[in-house]
């Protein structure tokens, strides 16, 4: 199939757990990246050797052991500013994932009475709810983009919502339910003719786009490192290193201070100004290996992939009677992810007939609620693929919903 990596059989040799055969002897089809994706052994090997070899508190241990675990923790912030083609390393702040990224920002962007903050519909919720409680906390207006019938930003009327009161857009990338893929640099460009800062969430793009921060025009951006095949518990905040330092600090305590007496402190500037105490180091070296894996493979190449597979699965789920496919249906529009319904059954009870015969999908709203009322639905299922996704894949799912509908009767 044009398109593939030319490589997928090695690419899916680095991957341990898709060797994988389930309870009942069925092999693993994993086709839930866009909830986690799974690690290359290079990630898993380049943490273990972290924790067995180099394990000690960073930037405060005077000992050889406390110096080479500084020095990796300090070598994934410089791989991740390549992964993102960032300026300057110290633009790159490490988090405990995406949603802390934003709430940082949230808690530290100045908002005020007469402000207006201009989200999405088909935000995920972390980049809803964090906005809300900021336009609670400060008096600021909280606005939105729809969505059209085909799953995309209505910008209809753009103007009148980002206006010269607009203190922050903020948006993401790829849509985590409906895969759309959103006009990065015409939203930003919007935010910076008024003044405002541009937030782009890119948790979903990041794994599968090149992303560039100098080409985007973004203020800031977040991604979270466990969907780039590295680990939980790391996530990154990119922003311009200037606005960086004029945003407060977002949480108190050790490393993010320049002095500290008991009647006041001043602060370091970023990126350790945003890192207060002990951060999560083995996660970073983890996912410094992880965004190096990608790079080597090279993220055009993997958005190559994404887009083949995606067009194969979208003329797949045609075949079945009562689909749905919730969000564009051109594969050069959407990455990965496809949400859809199937006539007569939930959404839970599909993904568990589909568990049984080894394919693991999501289902439930995927923390996209306002846009799974957009199109008056509670819930879906979603497929996501990834870099070692294959068409023989993409058959058994298929397979497991024609045989999901003879299961449950549907249709006769």
């Amino acid at each position: 199939m044009e398109g593939l990596l030319p490589d997928l059989d090695v690419i899916r040799k680095d991957f341990p757990i898709l060797e994988r055969t389930l309870a009942g002897g069925v092999p693993l089809v994993y086709l839930d990246s866009a909830n986690t994706s799974q690690k290359p052994q290079v990630v898993i090997d380049t943490m273990v050797d972290h924790l067995e070899r180099h394990n000690a508190n960073i930037a405060r241990a005077m000992h050889q052991l406390g110096a080479e675990s500084t020095e990796a923790y300090e070598a994934a912030r410089d791989q991740v500013a390549r992964f993102l083609n960032a300026p300057s390393r110290n633009e790159v702040i490490f988090t405990k994932n995406a949603t802390e990224a934003l709430n940082l920002l949230a808690r530290t962007i100045e908002l005020g009475p007469g402000d207006n903050v201009v989200i999405t519909e088909m935000e995920h919720h972390s980049n809803i709810v964090s906005w809300q409680l900021a336009c609670e906390r400060s008096g600021a207006e909280l606005r939105w983009f729809g969505l059209t019938d085909d799953g995309r930003l209505d910008l209809s009327n753009a103007d009148q919502l980002v206006d010269e009161h607009t203190k922050v857009v903020a948006f993401t990338w790829v849509s985590n339910m409906l895969g759309t893929i959103n006009p990065v640099a015409e939203l930003c460009a919007r935010a910076t003719a008024v003044g405002a800062y541009s937030v782009v969430d890119a948790s979903q793009a990041a794994p599968q786009l090149p992303v560039d921060v100098r080409t985007t025009g973004c203020d800031f951006l977040v991604f979270t490192g466990h969907k780039v095949t590295g680990p939980t518990g790391i996530g990154v905040l990119w922003g311009r290193e200037e606005l960086l330092n004029e945003l407060p600090p977002f949480h108190g305590g050790g490393e993010m201070i320049e002095t500290v007496t008991m009647a006041r402190s001043t602060y370091a500037k970023a990126p350790h100004r945003f890192e207060a105490g002990t951060p999560p180091i083995v996660e970073a070296v983890g996912l410094g290996a992880a965004v190096d894996y990608l790079r080597h493979i090279g993220l055009d190449s993997i958005h190559r992939h994404e887009q083949a597979i995606t067009a194969y699965a979208l003329e797949g789920l045609q075949s079945v009677p009562g689909l749905t496919v919730l969000g564009p249906l051109d594969a050069a529009d959407r990455g990965g992810a496809i949400s859809f319904e199937l006539d007569g059954v939930h959404p839970h009870d599909i993904a568990q007939v589909l568990d049984s015969r080894g394919v693991a999908v999501r289902a439930g709203h995927h923390c996209a609620k306002p846009a799974h009322a957009r199109f008056g639905v509670q819930s879906s299922t979603r497929m996501s693929s990834y870099l070692y996704t294959t068409p023989a894949e993409v058959d058994a799912l298929v397979e497991g919903l024609h045989h999901t509908r003879s299961y449950f009767k549907v249709g006769g």
